[in-house]
């Protein structure tokens, strides 16, 4: 492209200067909390714990809800962590933020963050069933896509991929529910 940067070119430095302006912050109460949720959510293990919840004291709906959640995080992680993982070579960000809330970075190329796409593909089929958890279920599912970003592990961008991703999972997850007659819907209360 003559005279300036590509599209894409433009997007990485947004995405670069928001995740600068995210390391610059300081919260001493999010240096403790951000560290321990994204760390909560690997291997999708916070998600496991709420859908176990969901089959214990959800009767039928709470099981069937628990195991299209667990379906979709397994399809979201296949096809965030190896699949698109795999084709892109986005580098983690190399960026400080302070040493009180950074994590280790993974191997693993940067672009999605598939703790993000776990949380949006878990927090979509919950949504779903349950409208009245809509706030609280996607206000954790966001929380531990920004733990990516202030734990300096991801870009937002990397996050918000990982967002997309999972919801479209979701959504399918639900559909391929419904058609089978399995889905744990919001009518379905038994």
């Amino acid at each position: 492209m003559r005279g300036g940067s590509s599209p894409l070119e433009k997007a990485q430095e947004i995405d670069r200067s928001v995740f600068d302006t995210v390391a610059g912050w300081s919260s001493p109460l999010l240096d403790k909390i951000m560290p321990a949720l994204s760390i909560a959510a690997s291997f999708s293990r916070l998600w496991m714990a709420i859908a176990a919840l969901f089959a214990v004291f959800g009767g039928r709906k709470g099981r069937k809800t628990a195991i299209e959640g667990m379906a979709a995080i397994g399809i979201t992680s296949f096809l965030a962590n190896v699949v698109l993982k795999g084709l892109t070579d986005r580098a983690r960000p190399t960026d400080p933020v302070p040493e009180a809330r950074e994590l280790k970075k993974p191997d693993s190329t940067s672009f999605p963050s598939g703790h993000t796409a776990s949380a949006a593909a878990f927090s979509g089929v919950v949504d779903r069933a349950y409208p009245a958890l809509w706030i609280p279920i996607n206000t954790l599912a966001g929380a531990v896509g920004f733990s990516r970003v202030y734990t300096g592990v991801h870009y937002p961008g990397d996050v918000v991929g990982g967002w997309i991703l999972g919801k479209a999972v979701a959504f399918g997850v639900d559909r391929v529910a419904r058609r089978l007659g399995l889905a744990g819907s919001a009518t379905s209360d038994s």
